[in-house]
């Protein structure tokens, strides 16, 4: 018994020793305004579009205006959309930096932020970080996931050795209260899932959650769904003493199957499977990976820790060939079910090399093929019959080293969990920096707001404008001109126009740069049929084309 406890303190080890902080798992689409953009005027509202539903975190997300004030109003979700209404900024033009956070549909809580900018793009507002989680959520929730999986594995296996295999002769005390300390781990770690969700929203430590915010926790179809699993464990402690006894009754094992069914469905709902593609199909792979994990690492543990020591040969000699054919159906379905998985997950062959999420996979896959080798040694010492002659030992040994590294493994499922599929992660690429020369120029009229892009030498430059009253209210103008004059070569002003997008307060022009060198800008707006001002800038266009 101490040894299996052991055992399973090495999971959680392994777990600790590998937690990484969870990545994005709904990841951002789109949104209105677009990342990085430029528009003409403040936007009343703020849509952002994600590859899944969501559920919002309250209080942390937030709009910040160019000079650094929260105008955020309401905020809501509908399905995979989040709603931000927006109050208007008393400095309403340039760079505004939208942050949220909120729960993806597979359970796991996601920050991001983007920026778009009013007549031009500014000094990005100041953000602390809506990604951060609290050092004790982060090592706490994959540690957490691998105590219900080590808890699993103490249910299922045990029971059905206890069930199937067990000798007659040989004590069941130990092993029953095994799977009864299995019952009580995988039910301490549904509890404590449910506390760690509502402070891995937050961002808060671990220990600071409030009653409301536990309360939409359990509202939650996060929450939902292991207040299930634990109705499911309930259930399966009342049935399942006489089994362990050693009782046979087939209405009970029928029960008891079902119901096993039911509470492994309960995993892949709050994890990635719930929002994948072809997503029964996922649900099922991963049921099945499940409860083979549980039966060959659980009869591995029962074997090392129980079996093996104090059996007599000539009673293994009938137990281990039995074994071997669970152990060997468990590992075909474990590795179907995974390639499945993993296919779906990944997403694509770039993805198993580029992603954490692909090379935490290929690490688990590196230890599944070592333990594979091991067990593969182990079925052929069995069914050569040597246990009669060289005891037990040699099994136990091998066995051991197959308990271990299956901890190992266990661990970085727990990781692989709470990291980013390979197929999201091209997906929640943020939009590519804005580059250019953009600036404000005020004229009696007027303020004016303009960007340039690129800026190299050529024709293919564009020139962006917008035009606002001193209050910062889109103001349409009627004409607009630009005139670009190289300083100190002697060269003419060229002046061209550009094109006004009314009824819009914007208009668009090209502007051409033959030589390298600083270039005086002049803008000339007409803003009625009588009044008109001219504001003045100046550009450098570097020697190389590229951004000046």
């Amino acid at each position: 018994m101490k040894r299996a406890l052991a055992l399973l303190l090495l999971v959680l080890a392994a777990a600790g020793l590998t937690a990484t902080p969870a990545s994005a798992h709904a990841a951002l689409i789109s949104s209105s305004p677009e990342p990085g953009s430029v528009i003409g005027s403040a936007p009343t509202e703020i849509v952002v579009r994600f590859t899944e539903n969501i559920s919002i975190v309250a209080d942390r997300t937030q709009v910040l205006a160019p000079d650094g004030k929260r105008i955020t109003g309401t905020v809501s979700s509908s399905g995979p959309l989040l709603r931000i209404e927006v109050r208007h900024a008393d400095q309403p033009l340039g760079t505004y930096l939208v942050s949220y956070r909120i729960i993806s549909a597979d359970s796991h809580p996601v920050g991001g932020a983007l920026t778009f900018s009013v007549g031009a793009p500014s000094a990005r507002p100041a953000e602390s970080d809506p990604t951060a989680l609290h050092p004790s959520v982060r090592v706490a929730v994959p540690t957490i996931r691998a105590l219900g999986y080590g808890g699993l594995t103490l249910i299922i296996g045990p029971a059905l050795m206890l069930a199937l295999l067990w000798p007659r002769r040989r004590s069941r005390r130990a092993p029953i209260l095994l799977t009864r300390a299995g019952l009580v781990v995988t039910a301490a770690a549904t509890l404590g899932a449910l506390w760690a969700q509502a402070p891995a929203g937050s961002g808060a430590p671990l220990w600071d959650v409030s009653v409301i915010e536990l309360a939409d926790v359990l509202a939650s179809p996060f929450g939902l769904t292991l207040i299930a699993r634990l109705a499911v464990l309930a259930v399966v402690a009342a049935l399942l003493p006489p089994v362990l006894r050693g009782e046979r009754s087939r209405w009970r094992a029928l029960v008891l199957a079902g119901l096993g069914v039911g509470g492994l469905v309960t995993w892949p709902l709050t994890g990635h499977a719930s929002e994948s593609p072809l997503r029964a199909a996922i649900v099922a792979a991963d049921v099945v990976h499940l409860a083979a994990m549980a039966v060959w690492i659980g009869g591995l543990v029962t074997l090392s820790v129980f079996l093996l020591r104090g059996t007599h040969p000539r009673v293994l000699a009938r137990i281990l060939p039995a074994w071997s054919r669970w152990a060997a159906l468990s590992v075909v379905w474990l590795v179907g079910a995974g390639v499945v998985q993993a296919v779906v997950q990944v997403g694509s062959f770039a993805a198993v090399w580029g992603t954490s999420y692909g090379k935490i996979l290929l690490a688990k896959v590196a230890v599944l093929a070592a333990v594979l080798g091991v067990a593969a040694l182990a079925r052929r010492f069995v069914l050569s019959s040597r246990v009669m002659t060289a005891g037990p030992g040699v099994l136990r040994r091998t066995v051991g080293i197959e308990v271990v590294a299956t901890v190992v493994v266990l661990g970085l499922s727990a990781v692989l969990v709470q990291t980013t599929p390979g197929r999201d992660v091209t997906t929640g690429q943020s939009a590519p920096a804005v580059q250019g020369v953009s600036g404000t120029l005020t004229a009696n009229l007027f303020t004016m707001q303009y960007y340039v892009y690129p800026v190299e030498l050529g024709e293919n430059n564009t020139v962006h404008g917008f035009t606002y009253t001193p209050q910062g209210k889109p103001l349409p103008a009627q004409e607009w001109t630009v005139t670009t004059r190289l300083r100190d070569q002697g060269l003419e002003p060229v002046s061209a126009p550009m094109l006004p997008l009314t009824p819009r307060n914007d208009a668009v022009g090209a502007l051409t740069f033959p030589l390298p060198g600083t270039y005086d800008i002049t803008f000339t707006v007409r803003t009625t049929e009588i009044d008109q001002a001219t504001v003045r800038t100046t550009i450098t266009v570097p020697q190389v084309p590229g951004r000046s």
